[in-house]
């Protein structure tokens, strides 16, 4: 059984609607995120889960109890699903290990007070119990708003933008240190970002958003591999976009060489088999140009990021349209330099042409974000 499922949940502010027919299941101990630019409805979605907002129309379950539809909404307090927020929401004038343990009233003193060693313990904070949140670090505060939400054994977890607030580096180190903490638990979750590092290194399943809508459910890999759609491919990763053409059911050809695909194509009629040389846009991410010095193929550097082990190398090809290359740092190549590159693709990510003149490709180059 699914531990949560939602079927056309609908949520709408007046005659606009934020969430539009929404539908995915998350299985029991499975950690799950939704994913999308800022607007797109998806802390919305996670407060109508949480049953801070009604929906008009149909339904939120967990382990097959009805938790909204339209005219119900069972009360939060009801639910028995745990929430860690953004600002932490952590009570200034009770120590740690009152935080921890504010949801444990109904347990006895010695029950209650194992509970919250137990989770300090889980957490890493064993022996902050006596301290006061202003005493501690935004990644320990955040550790204790975690343990605040598992010490009542909650159902269902949900995380709201839970890392917006540390740096880069500590975001990264405790999304990893979450999600373990949670299959050590296991607590099924649901987690809202925007940030695709922290999506892929929490969630089994990643749902992408946008205006309202789930573009795609799947795991991580997939949705950066397998994109379903131009949005999609756009979002998720970076990358360039290249034209090519259809030579047949499993083949198109671009500017760097013949692309074969393990799936169709899908060319710009709509039909993924005619093989008569339809117009698409192949979509070429970093990893998929290797710098190969025996290469016969060359370009220019146009631009370069130096990222510590790696370089992420602009190249501009013959036709003036240019790629993205990331390439092992103490290959350090100068800017208007020629370096050989070749193909390395697995999987082949095309799109139908937009509606304009193929020859048309030298405009300026669109980086999918």
């Amino acid at each position: 059984m699914a531990q949560l499922e939602l079927q056309g949940v609908v949520q709408r502010y007046g005659s606009h609607t934020v969430v539009d027919a929404v539908g995915f299941r998350v299985e029991s101990g499975s950690i799950a995120c939704l994913l999308g630019p800022s607007g797109c409805g998806k802390t919305t979605l996670l407060r109508c889960i949480a049953g801070f907002e009604d929906i008009v129309a149909g339904e939120i379950r967990v382990d097959g109890e009805v938790l909204s539809r339209a005219g119900y909404r069972l009360p939060p307090e009801q639910r028995r699903i745990g929430m860690v927020f953004q600002e932490y929401a952590l009570f200034p004038h009770l120590t740690v290990a009152a935080n921890v343990g504010f949801g444990l009233a109904g347990l006895a003193g010695r029950q209650r007070q194992q509970r919250i060693d137990e989770l300090l313990e889980l957490v890493g904070l064993g022996g902050h119990g006596k301290r006061y949140p202003h005493e501690l670090s935004g990644g320990q505060q955040q550790r204790v708003a975690l343990a605040r939400a598992l010490a009542p054994r909650p159902r269902l977890i949900l995380l709201d933008e839970p890392f917006s607030n540390l740096d880069v580096d500590l975001r990264e180190h405790l999304s990893l240190e979450v999600r373990e903490i949670l299959r050590r638990e296991a607590t099924t979750a649901v987690l809202v970002t925007h940030d695709q590092h922290e999506a892929f290194a929490m969630a089994d399943e990643v749902g992408v958003m946008a205006e309202g809508r789930i573009e795609q459910w799947d795991s991580p890999y997939r949705v950066y591999h397998q994109p379903c759609n131009r949005f999609v491919a756009d979002f998720v990763g970076q990358g360039v976009f290249l034209p090519g053409v259809v030579v047949d059911e499993n083949r198109v050809r671009v500017e760097l060489g013949m692309l074969e695909s393990r799936l169709p194509l899908e060319c710009s009629q709509g039909c993924a088999t005619c093989g008569k040389g339809c117009g698409v846009e192949v979509l070429l991410r970093p990893d998929d140009v290797v710098h190969d010095d025996q290469a016969g193929l060359q370009a220019e550097v146009r631009h370069k990021a130096f990222r510590g082990a790696e370089i992420l190398y602009s190249l501009r090809l013959a036709s003036g349209l240019e790629v993205l290359s990331l390439v092992p740092s103490h290959h350090d190549h100068a800017i208007g330099e020629r370096i050989g590159i070749r193909l390395d693709v697995d999987h082949v990510v095309a799109f139908k042409t937009p509606p304009r003149q193929v020859a048309a490709a030298r405009q300026p180059i669109r980086f999918a974000r």
